[in-house]
């Protein structure tokens, strides 16, 4: 599987939804500017209809990923792999904001620890142990983890076609 190019300068975020229509999915890239709201990702899922809830994945620099999946206007569930990103990253603050997670203490941010709901995509087939499993794995980046993910549930060829369209 081929990689993003891995650097400093927030050149490899990205988001994309995954979405299925009748029996396969399909995956689009999302703005860039997503990577950096919440509300704006959210908005931008409502705006995808699916059988199974739109989903989000959302590759922010080698720190973190957030997945996100909106059910109509209301449902919204939220998993975030890394609560210590949010003391360096606005977005991750916005997420715990979201599921009312206080931010960690500096006594707290030697422990990588997911946020939210780790069941996010267990109808799926991806469960809690198994998406826990890949959050915590440090010797991948956060495009690997959701590539891995993308596999896992059937749609890595859309995955990484939208993937191949940043370049």
């Amino acid at each position: 599987m081929a990689g993003l190019e891995h650097d400093d300068d927030g050149s490899n975020d990205f988001a994309a939804v995954a979405y299925r229509e009748e029996d396969y999915w399909d995956v689009d890239l999302l703005p860039v500017a997503v990577t950096e709201d919440l509300k704006g990702l959210l908005h931008a899922l409502r705006q995808q209809p699916s059988i199974s809830g739109a989903i989000g994945l959302v590759s922010i620099g080698d720190d973190f990923f957030i997945i996100a999946r909106v059910y109509g206007r209301d449902d919204v569930s939220l998993f975030l792999s890394d609560v210590t990103a949010s003391v360096d990253w606005p977005v991750a603050r916005e997420v715990l904001e979201y599921l009312d997670i206080d931010v960690p203490e500096d006594e707290d941010l030697d422990q990588v620890l997911p946020a939210g709901d780790l069941s996010i995509l267990a109808d799926l087939g991806l469960d809690e142990m198994e998406l826990g499993a890949l959050a915590g794995d440090l010797d991948l980046y956060p495009d690997e983890v959701l590539a891995s993910i993308s596999e896992r549930l059937g749609f890595q060829q859309a995955f990484q076609r939208a993937l191949d369209a940043l370049g």
